[in-house]
């Protein structure tokens, strides 16, 4: 593994295991990010398997070169520099229109935190960045300079479900006025300088959840993980499975309401017998979210809001 891009997985064993992996099976990891789950789910395959590798952020891909060179060498890995969304299309160029199984581990990675210049971060003083696609145009500079005051207060409540969007929103319209706001560390101060004091005392950092907040609109991160999730369910074989890791109430809603939809079943009223038209094609594996053990939340504190929840496609001989 290269130095400048270490990652402790979460859920390492327990989302790749709950995909229940075939030796000779298709999977893919949508979310490559250090290679921990790629490489655990490599070694589950036997050299007839094939796993496909997408990650946006070119560091990421890089590392798996490394990582993963002797499965790049026999062709049972292909890294694919791309965002999720366009899952379905990316893997149809290498003719892939179905597959065993996709997983999911949403969010920013920990290279992408701890890399300061990357601006991530609220605790460590950087350009305003954020942009997981170093190669994309809108980075959270333009989102806090030029957003007008009622889109910074939308996202805020939306994305960051902070409570005191419109000061923070307020705050910031007033300080660029005077000067362009350009480095995480004043951004950060500007958010501690519109809430009040008790806001202040609590738990956390007080930027925490704007931080959150623009990095999901620079890089558009809850649509194209809702668009990835509907074309995943489309590509699964019968028995094939989708395991997701968020780290947030957002992700998280969309990939519970997603998945109950897929497994659920609108039954006309009166009908005696269920008709096969109408039997759901998918079931939930778990019905609540699996939690970090206290083990995992010892090792790694990013674990501590992390939930995993699974989907299986009924394979069709189950109709009958």
């Amino acid at each position: 593994m290269t130095n400048d891009f270490y990652h402790k997985t979460v859920f390492l064993h327990e989302a790749v295991d709950m995909l229940a992996v075939k030796p000779d099976g298709v999977y893919v990891d949508a979310t490559l990010g250090g290679s921990g789950h790629s490489s655990y789910l490599l070694s589950r395959l036997s050299s007839q398997g094939r796993l496909y590798a997408f990650d946006q952020d070119q560091k990421a891909i890089n590392q798996a070169k490394v990582r993963l060179h002797p499965y790049i060498e026999t062709g049972q890995v292909r890294l694919i520099k791309d965002n999720f969304k366009n899952l379905s299309f990316r893997l149809s160029q290498y003719g892939q229109t179905a597959v065993d199984g996709v997983l999911y581990d949403l969010g920013v990675s920990s290279p992408q935190l701890d890399e300061s210049k990357r601006g991530f971060s609220y605790k460590q003083d950087a350009p305003l960045d954020m942009r997981m696609n170093q190669e994309q145009e809108l980075s959270a500079y333009d989102v806090v300079n030029h957003y007008a005051y009622n889109n910074l207060v939308r996202l805020f409540f939306r994305y960051g479900e902070d409570k005191f969007a419109k000061q923070v929103a307020r705050k910031i319209e007033s300080a660029r006025q005077i000067k362009p706001i350009a480095t995480t560390g004043e951004l950060a101060e500007l958010i501690k300088a519109a809430k009040p004091a008790k806001a202040l005392k609590k738990k956390g950092h007080p930027a925490k959840q704007i931080f959150q907040a623009i990095r999901i609109e620079v890089n558009d991160e809850l649509r194209a993980a809702e668009t990835s999730l509907k074309q995943a369910l489309d590509l699964l074989k019968p028995d094939g499975r989708i395991a997701v890791i968020t780290f947030h109430s957002l992700e998280d809603r969309i990939v519970k309401q997603l998945f109950r939809e897929a497994a659920a079943v609108n039954v006309p009223k009166g009908l005696p017998v269920i008709p096969e038209s109408l039997q759901p094609k998918f079931e939930l594996v778990n019905r609540k979210p699996v939690l970090p053990s206290e083990q995992e939340l010892e090792m790694n504190h990013r674990a501590h809001s992390a939930k995993l929840r699974v989907i299986r496609k009924i394979s069709e001989k189950n109709y009958d």
